[in-house]
């Protein structure tokens, strides 16, 4: 007696019997690609964009290193060219920035959809001298670099960026919002 082989369903006698027909249509085991919901994507965003995507929103966050740690700070900012300007009072934003590598990222996340999009920026801080920048601080404030927090916020900041990068998530096919045939 031998065994039987896949497909085929042994008869009571042991012996085998006729193959099983493979379903053919849509339950088929050889699924084409357009069969197959869409993964969604990842996608690289170029730097004219990201600038573009910086200039939509009013809250960014500054990350520094103040001794071992890397602290992240929410800041209202304003651009100037490819430079980013925000206002700050006395205190760490203020003594770790000192010609010091940062980032800053900003984004914008809808969890409804699953989708959304974020822009890092690294680059040098320095703080501007008022006597000085007199014109790019006016011009900041203008564009958005007031503060919403409440406090005397008299340091400004300008990170000049040396790199830029920006993703966004292509949602994929989302299943459905319930189940059709309800609780089981």
């Amino acid at each position: 007696m031998r065994a039987a082989a896949v497909g085929e369903i042994p008869s009571e006698s042991g012996e085998s019997g006729a193959m099983f027909p493979l379903e053919k249509g849509p339950k088929s085991l050889s699924a084409s690609a357009d069969d197959l919901p869409d993964p969604g994507s990842l996608d690289e965003i170029d730097a004219q964009e990201c600038w573009s995507l910086l200039a939509t929103v009013p809250v960014g966050r500054v990350a520094v290193i103040v001794g071992p740690y890397p602290l992240v700070f929410p800041v209202n900012f304003a651009l100037d060219g490819q430079a980013i300007l925000y206002r700050t009072g006395t205190g760490t934003k203020v003594y770790s920035v000192h010609r010091s590598n940062v980032t800053f990222e900003v984004d914008q996340i809808d969890p409804v959809h699953r989708t959304g999009w974020s822009v890092m920026v690294k680059g040098v801080a320095q703080e501007l001298q008022r006597e000085r920048s007199q014109q790019t601080i006016a011009r900041a404030e203008r564009d958005g670099a007031k503060p919403w927090a409440p406090g005397t916020r008299d340091h400004f900041i300008r990170i000049v960026a040396d790199q830029i990068t920006g993703r966004r998530i292509r949602p994929g096919d989302l299943p459905p919002a319930t189940d059709p045939r309800g609780y089981l």
